[in-house]
């Protein structure tokens, strides 16, 4: 009888268990993500796409939510950077908060991955560092800093939330749910949002998120 070959993972499974490195598995988690949405990951099918074993997995992330906080900690990475010179405080809190929409954006369900994560790892914390320090100059409080970085935090997060949901919708149901709302807005009943219509079902998410973002930045300023 002729000799038969043995695939890696069978030798794996008789000898030493395949090693796993942190960064390799947020990677590859985040590709996942990306390939089939948030709601497919689950550390069985991480564990599949890494060739380890779920107990490996768990030895490093105790919880989903802990890989989720360590995703998350990926997807800031950059964001925490020195700002450009020159800009005013109103320009870096733009700034800011645009790098972090721009990260959540960069990967599918990237905001529903940050949302309701803790991380402390130095991308997060040097982004909220950076943020915090940025509205301390405007004389506010420790206190208040925080609480306004929270406030601009989450309205990115809620904003891109919408965003991407709108974008996983664009090329099937979107057409048809702007069409029935536009059927819905009669102007006899619901005088204000017809004449808000176009606004209403629009599309255009950069508009939207300046001009959230810009009422934030205007409070501050007492305007």
């Amino acid at each position: 009888m002729g000799p038969t070959s043995t695939s890696p993972s069978a030798q794996r499974s008789r000898g030493r268990p395949r090693k796993m490195a942190v960064p390799e598995a947020v990677a590859t988690a985040l590709r996942l993500v990306d390939e089939d949405g948030l709601d497919s990951l689950t550390m069985r099918r991480l564990a599949a796409a890494l060739d380890v074993q779920v107990g490996t997995l768990y030895r490093h992330f105790a919880t989903k939510q802990t890989l989720l906080a360590a995703m998350a900690e990926e997807l800031l990475a950059g964001c925490g950077g020195p700002l450009p010179d020159g800009l005013t405080w109103r320009e870096q809190i733009t700034e800011l908060a645009g790098r972090l929409r721009t990260a959540l954006l960069r990967h599918r369900d990237g905001a529903r991955v940050y949302a309701g994560t803790h991380s402390v790892g130095p991308n997060t914390l040097s982004y909220t560092d950076t943020l915090v320090g940025v509205l301390r100059e405007t004389c506010q409080s420790p206190e208040a800093a925080t609480r306004t970085a929270l406030t601009i935090v989450h309205f990115v997060i809620g904003h891109t939330l919408e965003e991407q949901a709108a974008q996983a919708l664009a090329e099937s149901e979107l057409p048809a749910t702007l069409t029935l709302l536009h059927a819905a807005l009669d102007p006899g009943t619901y005088p204000n949002l017809a004449a808000a219509a176009p606004t209403l079902t629009s599309t255009d998410f950069d508009g939207h998120f300046t001009h959230g973002l810009n009422l934030i930045i205007k409070g501050l300023a007492g305007e």
